[in-house]
């Protein structure tokens, strides 16, 4: 059910965009949540992506509407927010922030990950990684010592 309804509802978009005689324009970003087991602010060996991270993704068009994107990461720790538009309407800045770990041992935000601010310049097609953020657990192992 829910399939049918996203299907149907970019048909819509499709041929909203395609009959106002506006050129589409699709744009995407991408990112990665990492857990940081040593607490040491590198990535290492022991490290290891988080599956089932939360992010939200804001965005304002260069029309000044803000549209408000939620993605959980896949098995690869890797979140995915794409979007097709009118040429006239596509991103000009966006906002990455990590919403919440839901690993039950990583689960306090890293430093320098509570969000990250960007100007969406690309042309059509073409994607923005934003850096990873990062999760720690709130113990350090004793290896890591």
């Amino acid at each position: 059910m829910e399939s049918q309804r996203k299907k149907l509802l970019m048909g819509m978009i499709i041929l909203t965009i395609f009959f106002s005689g506006s050129r589409a324009w699709t744009g995407e970003i991408h990112g990665r949540v990492i857990c940081d087991v040593c607490s040491d602010s590198s990535i290492g060996p022991e490290d290891h992506v988080l599956q089932g991270a939360e992010v939200a993704v804001l965005c304002i068009t260069r029309s000044g509407e803000v549209l408000n994107y939620q993605a959980f990461t896949n098995s690869r720790g890797i979140y995915t927010v794409a979007e097709t538009m009118s040429e006239s309407d596509r991103w000009d800045a966006c906002l990455a922030r990590p919403i919440s770990s839901f690993h039950e041992h990583c689960t306090q935000l890293g430093a320098n990950s509570a969000g990250v601010k960007f100007s969406y310049k690309h042309p059509s097609g073409h994607s923005h990684t934003v850096r990873p953020f990062v999760y720690r657990p709130s113990s350090v192992p004793t290896y890591c010592i």
